[in-house]
């Protein structure tokens, strides 16, 4: 290794450490980061816990909740993980499937 890769790793490995908590505290600093949290605890988190519900009620599986979708587990689970952390919507179509496999109907309402 060259001298300069050797200084340079040991300077990344003498680098403090931040906590997830400490790096969060900072960003909630920012006016828009905090409203952009708002938006996804009041829409995102609130899509999840209805399609939660749906699926508690049906009493089925994320397998068995797959199955009827016409996929894998995996879907689901990708589907459920993407609300939570707003990397992607679902579509209305897959939001239909997944109401029609929990034994529910799709409603979409403008409030």
């Amino acid at each position: 290794m060259r001298k300069s890769a050797v200084s340079a790793k040991r300077k990344a490995s003498e680098a403090p450490t931040v906590t997830h908590e400490a790096m969060v505290k900072g960003w909630m600093k920012d006016a828009a980061f905090r409203k952009e949290v708002a938006r996804i605890e009041r829409e995102e988190l609130a899509l999840l816990d209805v399609l939660l519900a749906a699926r508690d009620a049906s009493g089925l599986t994320q397998a068995q909740i797959a199955e009827r979708m016409g996929t894998k587990p995996p879907a689901i689970s990708r589907l459920l993980a993407s609300l939570a952390s707003d990397k992607q919507s679902p579509s209305v179509a897959t939001l239909r499937k997944y109401a029609a496999a929990c034994g529910k109907k799709l409603q979409i309402r403008l409030v």
